[in-house]
């Protein structure tokens, strides 16, 4: 029996171990995706390569969701210091979490604030920050983040639900409400935004030119 469990163990890491180093290649789904296919609800994805994107979006999304993407090896220890220090509880952390971290939950984990799943999270992160590039990063997260109520997942799918068109073709505008929404986008509508994503995407779109080049430094974007 301790054998058993032993190799079980030994299957359950290295699955994900193995999966990274496949994803440098082959595009992936996210569990919340087979979640909703074997539960038979929809799923809308169309896979998007990172040139086919407007590099208004990209450079909103990892201004709003981490603007040191770029720069850490995966976990940004200092944010997730300080946000522990803020913190009353450890589930109440907020701002941790990084693109790397968000891509190994959507990729591997489930939901929730956890200790257990934050404890397989921060090494699983760190372990694909080192398999996979900064550009197929930020590619792979673009393409899984649930941007829709109604299973839309990537940027495709989230620009054509929010604003009928494809996501190259995304304004500066546009990808500042699309970024907002990724907190919360069963609740929060880019297309008909209120007025308080409207203030958020505001801010977001005051905020993206301050970050200057080094935003994007790790990614080929065009203007």
């Amino acid at each position: 029996m301790i054998r058993l469990l032993l190799r079980l163990a030994l299957i359950l890491v290295a699955v994900p171990l193995v999966l990274s180093v496949l994803y440098t290649v082959v595009n992936p789904v996210s569990t919340l995706m087979i979640g909703r296919w074997l539960s038979g609800e929809r799923v809308e994805r169309v896979w998007t390569p990172l040139s086919r994107m407007s590099p208004a979006l990209v450079r909103a999304v990892i201004a709003s969701e981490d603007a040191s993407f770029c720069h850490h090896p995966g976990v940004d220890l200092e944010e997730m210091r300080q946000a522990i220090e803020k913190a009353d509880e450890i589930e109440e952390v907020r701002g941790a979490s990084t693109i790397s971290m968000q891509v190994t939950k959507n990729l591997f984990l489930w939901p929730g604030r956890d200790l257990i799943r934050k404890a397989i999270e921060i090494p699983l992160a760190l372990w694909l920050d080192l398999v996979l590039s900064k550009q197929r990063m930020i590619e792979i997260y673009l393409n899984i983040a649930e941007w829709g109520p109604d299973g839309e997942f990537g940027v495709e799918a989230g620009a054509r639900r929010a604003f009928g068109i494809p996501a190259a073709q995304v304004s500066a505008s546009q990808a500042a409400l699309l970024a907002v929404m990724l907190p919360n986008p069963i609740r929060r509508d880019a297309g008909r935004p209120t007025a308080g994503l409207q203030r958020l995407a505001a801010r977001l779109r005051e905020r993206v030119p301050k970050e200057g080049p080094e935003l994007v430094s790790c990614l080929s974007l065009g203007k």
